[in-house]
């Protein structure tokens, strides 16, 4: 029985989809006007092993993932850089779409762009403000009217007259209530509008994720996720106006994966205390970096350090060295497979399903049995880890990567032969000194069988 802990019930549930074998995952993306960070790979690689899991226990899975191609933040970058939101929007779409192939995330079945659904927004607006449920303010701006939704703040657990209490007004804001949040803005001179009955503007951020989500999964769905940073407002005023306007139950299971933390800070745009996913990459292998999240549950705080890379890279390394030589087509153990279904159906238990996978490893080191690296095999299937050549991901490097001569894999391979003929000419001094030599550039040398094969420490 799989069970999911779901945000709204502060409770783990069973997951029961509204349609058998069927699933409709919808995950708020992000808003393209700059680099992905650690927090959105991880928001990325956290859902891509729900997804992948969920197919795995014979679910159809329809995901999407939206794409915000039109807010504040992007208008104000493109002016900044004096180009145009089309040209920026695009550029970091595409490297959007490179990080989350590095990091071995699958692509979401969907993938609509806000600037695509307008029209859908433009519809809901127009249903809330004829139901009485939003209002046109003096400046034009369009409100939704927080007061006419009464479960607003079950969702995160708060108190609407606590937040009225600290709510604060901007001096540009014609709201009636400081909870009532904008659907749409009213067209400035020189910002990107559309046209509307109540007036040309844009949407608004909130009103974006309702009418894509609704438009690509139904009134009613099964999942969405996202950052625990988006419960309180986004997801909050997504529910207020989903119901509204469609007059049904929104969603069933709310998903949402804890923050990663840098010096006991969340790491975030805002706070610029963040590290792109290519500026990680540039010194870890991307698949380290996907291990790194997913050692650790969701719904925990992730802690960023070199210390928490330099110990999942070793860990990955102890992987791949123990398969490197294996083959995998031997029968799996399907106990042990049972054991990790079972952890994994408690609320997608990643780090007790790793655990369960180096118990195989070192089984596998220690009997030589290749049912286990069959098994290890299988269950690095579900969660994408330990699934690229060994020898290429032993041998990777930043140096290498960066173009260094002196421990580019040629050199490597040159001053292994220079051992191999110091060592057949009895010269074991030279011998231990290459070897040294290599290990203080932290390359191993591992000799078996007459035979000698490296790697990167």
């Amino acid at each position: 029985m799989l069970v999911i802990y779901d945000t709204h019930a502060r409770a783990k549930r069973e997951f029961i989809p509204i349609k058998p074998n069927k699933v409709g995952l919808y995950v708020c993306g992000m808003t393209v006007y700059d680099r992905c960070h650690i927090g959105h790979a991880r928001v990325m690689v956290v859902f891509d092993m729900v997804v992948r899991y969920l197919c795995s226990r014979g679910f159809e899975v329809n995901y999407v993932r939206n794409i915000t191609d039109i807010d504040d933040k992007i208008i104000t970058r493109a002016a900044q850089n004096r180009e145009s939101i089309q040209s920026l929007t695009e550029r970091f779409i595409e490297a959007m779409h490179d990080d989350a192939a590095a990091l071995g995330c699958l692509p979401p079945t969907t993938e609509p762009r806000a600037t695509e659904a307008v029209g859908g927004m433009v519809a809901m607006i127009e249903t809330l403000l004829q139901r009485g449920h939003a209002y046109r303010a003096a400046n034009g701006d369009v409100y939704f009217d927080v007061s006419t939704f009464e479960r607003y703040g079950a969702l995160s657990n708060r108190n609407t007259e606590d937040l009225r209490a600290g709510a604060r007004v901007d001096i540009d804001e014609a709201k009636t209530d400081p909870l009532d949040f904008v659907l749409w803005k009213a067209e400035k001179p020189g910002d990107p509008s559309w046209a509307a009955p109540f007036g040309s503007g844009r949407p608004g951020w909130h009103i974006e994720c309702s009418a894509m989500s609704t438009q690509a999964l139904g009134h009613t769905f099964d999942i969405h996720g996202g950052g625990q940073d988006l419960q309180f407002p986004h997801h909050e005023n997504e529910i207020a106006q989903s119901e509204c306007a469609t007059g049904h139950h929104y969603v069933n299971y709310w998903m949402h994966n804890g923050f990663v933390r840098i010096n006991e800070e969340k790491m975030s745009k805002s706070l610029s205390n963040f590290f792109t996913v290519a500026e990680v990459m540039a010194r870890y292998h991307p698949e380290v970096i996907r291990l790194f999240v997913l050692m650790s549950h969701y719904r925990s705080p992730l802690n960023y350090s070199d210390q928490n890379l330099d110990a999942a890279r070793a860990t990955l390394s102890r992987w791949y060295t123990a398969i490197k030589e294996q083959t995998i087509n031997a029968p799996v153990l399907p106990e042990v497979l049972e054991r990790f279904n079972t952890v994994m159906d408690d609320d997608f238990n990643t780090p007790e399903a790793l655990a369960i996978v180096f118990d195989q490893i070192s089984a596998l080191n220690r009997s030589k049995d290749t049912r286990h690296a069959a098994t290890i095999h299988a269950m690095g299937q579900v969660l994408n880890l330990g699934q690229n050549d060994p020898e290429s991901f032993l041998r990777w490097s930043p140096v290498a990567l960066a173009g260094d001569t002196d421990l580019s894999d040629a050199a490597i391979e040159q001053k292994i032969a220079e051992r191999v003929s110091a060592r057949q000419n009895k010269d074991f001094a030279a011998s231990d000194r290459i070897r040294d030599a290599l290990h203080a550039a932290g390359i191993v040398l591992e000799d078996t069988a007459g035979k000698t094969t490296w790697r990167r420490g």
